[in-house]
């Protein structure tokens, strides 16, 4: 039986809103469900959601850290734009590790994401690292906050 061209059209069609609405649908119950809207916020108790990020938000709490400084001061840049496509880029993975439950446990921090820390480091201890770093190194020879100082914001082993 052949199909005519608007028939076909308009299965195509269907095919297409069924597939968009299907994917809409399981995205917008997996962001509610998962409350993925805490994200888009700065309080860190979003970040302990997952179960395996308690540890972590425990020792933040008890850090020297958690009167100046919250999950996204130091895991995120700090412009808008960095910020959210830092947030958006972590929150896809981290969805999609946990879903399949193929994370590591203890977490590690990503060298991407080391990068960011240390940066975050830099932006607000800007003074010290000004008075022992020199002010001519390139990236390579510019020391890593977070290799010394791995523990400081939450101290979780």
């Amino acid at each position: 039986m052949c199909m005519t061209p608007r028939l076909a059209a308009a299965r195509i069609a269907l095919v297409l809103a069924l597939s968009v609405g299907l994917a809409t649908g399981l995205g917008a119950f997996t962001f509610v469900y998962a409350r993925g809207y805490s994200y888009l916020s700065s309080d860190p108790s979003a970040c302990a959601n997952c179960h395996i990020m308690r540890e972590h938000f425990d020792a933040w709490n008890k850090s020297s850290h958690k009167n100046v400084a919250t999950c996204n001061d130091c895991h995120t840049p700090h412009n808008v734009v960095g910020k959210y496509t830092v947030k958006a880029k972590n929150g896809f993975w981290h969805s999609f590790y946990f879903t399949t439950g193929r994370f590591p446990d203890p977490l590690r921090i990503t060298e991407g994401n080391r990068e960011v820390t240390a940066n975050a480091c830099r932006y607000c201890h800007a003074q010290i690292v000004a008075a022992i770093e020199h002010p001519d190194a390139n990236a390579k020879e510019r020391s890593n906050c977070v290799r010394c100082h791995e523990y400081v914001g939450h101290l979780v082993r």
